[in-house]
């Protein structure tokens, strides 16, 4: 239910985000996807339409669609969320960089505990795909 969970937007990014230049690397546990990876934690990073500028409060109505327990805080270029399963509690962590220049997003889902996620974080992922796509953010 949202109206159990907070949706922060923070138009500064913590300090711990703010100089992020890039997504952290996966751990070596199948718990986690990104866009930077090359092995069995890859995923495509989502490709934007070209010579359109990124609405990013449109982005941010996006992902709160993506699941009812986010949290997110964001700069100009980084979007973090963390996303709280409703059985355990567990959070994920929901990271995307947004390259102008090279028209994409660059994306990284991860389990902050256990090893194995049972596909989740891929699977949020590509519905996050299919949401930006929905909304004529991507292609």
């Amino acid at each position: 239910m949202k109206t159990l969970f907070l949706l922060l937007i923070i138009t500064m990014c913590s300090p711990a985000y703010a100089n992020m230049p890039s997504l952290k690397p996966c751990p070596d546990k199948p718990n986690c996807v990104s866009s930077k990876a090359d092995d069995e934690h890859a995923i495509a990073p989502f490709k934007l339409k070209q010579n359109q500028p990124v609405d990013q409060q449109r982005l941010l109505e996006v992902l709160n669609q993506l699941d009812n327990n986010i949290a997110v805080i964001h700069d100009e270029n980084h979007i973090h969320a963390e996303i709280t399963s409703r059985v355990f509690g567990f959070v994920d962590d929901l990271d995307l960089i947004i390259n102008i220049e090279q028209q994409i997003i660059h994306v990284r889902s991860a389990s902050r505990t256990g090893y194995y996620d049972f596909g989740v974080n891929r699977r949020r992922v590509e519905r996050l795909r299919s949401l930006l796509k929905q909304h004529g953010i991507i292609l």
